[in-house]
């Protein structure tokens, strides 16, 4: 596909990296089809070094120029079959510089049907429209000239059907004036403003007190479209759409109308039809610029709102999806019920299914008993030393019981935490469960997808659909394909920025390898089942639809760990490997030493016409790949052990400090997870004790933090929390609960109250065992 190099300087300027970089990056996504993750690791000596972030704002920015163009294009080609493009009115398209512009030039002859005024038109009412914006007659004398304008045979039978004429050409000339909207919108971005309000005889319950806050909402347009603000239009809309809002754009009709008066000849509204030319602004404003600036600015708004909370959502995914890793280990996972028990799985470290079973609640003592022995002897047997419980209801029971019951929890040698279960049931009812797990009801897919995910993040959550995961802000207010193709980039960018262990990744988490695609990837897996281990990146090429464009784009991310080659375990592209054999060989080594001696990695390192002929960004990564093979930018993860007193709201305790989770940020702040079902909100002004213009700058998903309760909300559920040393503590907003029992407790305070236990398994316990055969 051949660039469009107009779009070059139009890219560069709005992105602020040189023309070249944008050439680069053009010729090697649209005319070399490369991929993001490739260009940005692998060709790096061609665009400077550029990120995966900026790769992706050039790719936008162009797509958005060429768009335009071809809106430009389309708008010509119609008015000229309309046969009323003249030589003016095609520099004027040619000349205009943005969407709305154009959409402006193009309005007059989008309808199909033919306005008011271009009835008077044809009907020969110019001339007398005319002696309206001359100002030298007076209305009676006019009026007498319009007799001269009759005509049976164009339907202008009466002097008042002659004067309706008249006005209507003059009040879309007005309407369609360019100059005059152009100025009313930057007007409008500086003074209007967006107000909300309570529809009349909509009833307060529990669905409408949601939208609270904007039952008596305004707000200047130039605030609110402030990255920290926009999401409140979001939530306006949603109230509008729900019927429970009614919203609309404010902007002084008098200053509007002064405005476009302005903007004509000065002595039109000083003659003598200046009275009927004010009314006919008026009208203009009133039926046509209003409403269309009413619309053209709640689009934009909406647009605005939309690239933020995809931003945001991206960069919470991307922070989840990259956050802190068990690694290959054992787990215990369990998805927490009421009526149904809590689902138990054993994951073995190889993320393989080895056991499952179900844990009732109310049960008896003896029951309760038989249960702690049954996880005290799943520990053992699997060499468990994690136990992740799905968040959701009954989640804090199912932790409480275990840290109260079991063994090997209380003395600190296996670690049980509260994960987040978001999504989970997504993928248990998906098709990828169903495959892999064809015999097994939904719930237990739900608590194996709780232990994957606490092994392995990325390989796990890869499988269900972003939006389901629970970072998001608004998620199905906002364009659906745009959010779909963004957080599909984040996840590839990630997939690729960790790297896959070719012999043991699954099908979905290879397909946002770079190049290879769902087809592709099932490809893969089936002639692992079929051959065995893959022992090199040269034995891809034999995998159906595995062709040399393919190997170029994957290879470099695919590890093969134990691989015949000493370097597919590493990031380093095949393509550079005759380079580096050819350069130990003059060493009288090998590739082994290369990645194993730290001495010959430092001659290599200082080798600066090496450096010189493979190129500076390339040789830098290639000596880093050297030092740390593996080279996972994942960090271990680590428990957190939440408060034993918190259980309820109504166990917080006002002004006292809980441990917590980042599980979500938005613009206006961060939603922590301190061990309860409900999320409590840290509001950007609570963020810390200095001042936070951005959130995402301030905290990330999975961050673990300490917050403070400054303010319940019992009637909504809702609770305020704080980073601030001397944070003022709120009244609750209703009144106070029964006081919170307990104090702040570790996870290992013998003193710490025990929770209700758990209850028995199915089957009973130790008929299960024995079944088992477990020792």
């Amino acid at each position: 596909m051949a660039i469009e190099v107009r779009a070059i300087p139009f890219v560069s300027d709005k992105i602020s990296v040189s023309p070249q970089q944008v050439l680069s990056v053009l010729k090697l996504s649209v005319e070399e089809e490369c991929t993001i993750p490739f260009i940005s690791r692998y060709r790096k000596e061609a665009t400077g070094g550029l990120d995966e972030v900026q790769i992706q704002q050039i790719l936008e920015s162009y797509e958005e120029y060429c768009e335009t163009e071809k809106r430009r294009s389309y708008i010509l080609e119609t008015i000229k079959k309309m046969e009323k493009l003249t030589p003016e009115l095609e520099k004027l398209i040619l000349n205009a510089k943005t969407l709305a512009v154009l959409e402006d030039i193009y309005a007059p002859y989008k309808t199909k049907k033919k306005s008011k005024g271009q009835v008077a038109h044809e009907a020969g009412l110019a001339p007398l429209a005319e002696f309206f914006l001359q100002g030298k007659l007076s209305l009676e004398q006019i009026t007498k000239e319009s007799e001269k304008f009759l005509s049976e045979e164009k339907g202008v039978k009466t002097i008042q059907e002659a004067l309706d004429g008249a006005k209507n050409i003059l009040i879309e000339m007005v309407a369609h004036h360019i100059a005059v909207k152009e100025v009313l919108r930057k007007d409008f971005w500086k003074e209007g403003k967006l107000s909300s309000q309570l529809k009349k005889g909509i009833e307060q319950n529990e669905e409408t007190l949601r939208y609270k806050d904007y039952f008596e909402f305004s707000q200047h347009l130039s605030d609110l479209k402030l990255e920290k603000n926009i999401h409140r239009f979001l939530a306006i809309r949603r109230g509008v759409t729900k019927k429970i809002l009614k919203s609309d754009l404010e902007y002084p009709e008098e200053t509007a109308c002064l405005t476009i008066a302005g903007n004509w000849n000065e002595a039109n509204f000083k003659g003598q039809t200046q009275e009927f030319l004010t009314a006919v602004v008026k009208k203009a404003y009133a039926a046509y610029i209003q409403p269309s600036l009413d619309l053209e600015f709640k689009t934009e708004l909406k647009k605005i709102a939309d690239e933020e909370a995809i931003n945001v959502f991206g960069i919470n995914l991307k922070n989840l999806l990259l956050a802190p890793y068990l690694g290959a280990k054992a787990v215990i996972g369990i998805d927490p019920g009421i009526r149904t028990g809590h689902k138990l799985v054993v994951i073995a470290d190889s993320g393989k299914l080895e056991f499952d079973t179900v844990l009732h609640i109310d049960r008896s003592a003896k029951d309760r008993e038989d249960c702690s022995v049954l996880l005290e002897k799943l520990l053992d047997h699997f060499k468990v030393s994690h136990i992740a419980i799905g968040n959701g209801t009954n989640g804090r029971v199912a932790l409480e019981f275990i840290e109260s019951n079991v063994r090997q929890v209380r003395e600190g040698k296996v670690h049980a935490t509260l994960i987040s279960e978001s999504g989970a049931s997504v993928y248990s009812a998906s098709e990828i469960a169903r495959t892999e797990f064809p015999d097994k009801d939904v719930t237990v897919r739900g608590a194996v997808s709780i232990a994957r995910r606490f092994q392995d993040p990325l390989a796990e959550l890869v499988k269900i659909d972003p939006k389901s995961i629970g970072v998001g802000q608004y998620q199905h207010d906002i364009n659906q394909a745009r959010l779909k193709k963004s957080l599909d980039q984040v996840v590839e960018n990630c997939v690729n920025f960790v790297g896959v262990n070719l012999n043991t990744a699954s099908a979905p988490l290879l397909s946002f390898v770079s190049g290879i695609g769902p087809t592709l990837a099932k490809n893969i897996v089936d002639y692992r089942e079929k051959k065995g281990k893959i022992d090199n990146r040269d034995e891809l090429k034999k995998i159906s639809g595995f062709g040399a464009k393919v190997f170029q784009q994957a290879a470099g991310f695919l590890r093969i760990y134990g691989a015949s080659n000493p370097l597919d375990s590493t990031f380093i592209h095949p393509e550079q490997y005759s380079i580096l054999e050819e350069w130990v060989k003059k060493q009288k080594k090998g590739l082994e030493d290369l990645v194993a001696l730290p001495e010959l990695i430092g001659n290599f390192e200082k080798d600066s016409n090496l450096k010189e002929e493979i190129g500076p960004f390339t040789f830098d990564d290639i000596v880093k790949s050297l030092k740390a093979p593996a080279q996972d930018p994942r960090t271990q993860f680590k428990t957190i052990e939440f408060r034993k007193d918190a259980t309820s709201l109504e166990t917080l305790k006002m002004g006292e400090w809980y441990p917590g989770v980042v599980t979500n940020i938005t613009n206006f702040g961060a939603f922590v997870d301190i061990g309860l079902k409900e999320n409590g909100l840290l509001h950007i002004s609570q963020m810390a004790d200095h001042f936070v213009s951005d959130a995402k700058n301030e905290l990330k998903v999975g961050q673990e933090v300490k917050v403070k309760v400054i303010e319940i909300d019992f009637e909504r559920k809702r609770i305020a929390l704080s980073r601030k040393v001397d944070a003022e503590v709120v009244s609750s907003t209703k009144s106070s609960p029964p006081a919170a029992r307990g104090r702040h407790t570790s996870a290992k305070n013998e003193n710490t109250p025990k929770a209700p236990p758990l209850g028995n398994i199915r089957n009973n316990a130790f008929e299960v065992l024995k079944n088992l055969k477990l020792k």
